[in-house]
């Protein structure tokens, strides 16, 4: 069964820099568009990036661009996301995904930013 495990969240401080992953089984990766999506406290899941099977077509909420970065890895069958800049908006729990299907998630990584 398809199964995402995500990994890299912590406590950063405004300013800084977080690279999560996304270890991916059950499901041939190559040919799925992924996403990282996130969740704070009180609201509904929100989409963060997406990224084509190919690698080369990704997108991003307005809200990060120019500070977050995609990418796919079909050897690893992994999906990262680099983030800088982070700003105490950016807290939430991160999850990686089908892009087609949200509830493929896995348990997420938590992101906290702040002093």
């Amino acid at each position: 069964q398809v199964q995402l495990v995500e990994s890299g969240g912590g406590l950063v401080q405004p300013g800084g820099s977080l690279r999560l992953s996304c270890a991916a089984s059950g499901f041939t990766f190559s040919t799925y568009a992924m996403s990282w999506v996130r969740q704070a406290p009180g609201n509904s899941l929100e989409l963060v990036s997406t990224i084509r099977s190919g690698g080369t077509n990704t997108h991003y909420r307005d809200s990060v661009k120019g500070r977050f970065t995609i990418s796919i890895d079909n050897a690893k069958n992994t999906v990262t996301l680099q983030m800088n800049g982070l700003t105490p908006e950016d807290s939430a729990v991160y999850y990686c995904a089908q892009s087609r299907n949200w509830s493929s998630r896995g348990q997420g990584t938590q992101v906290i930013v702040s002093l």
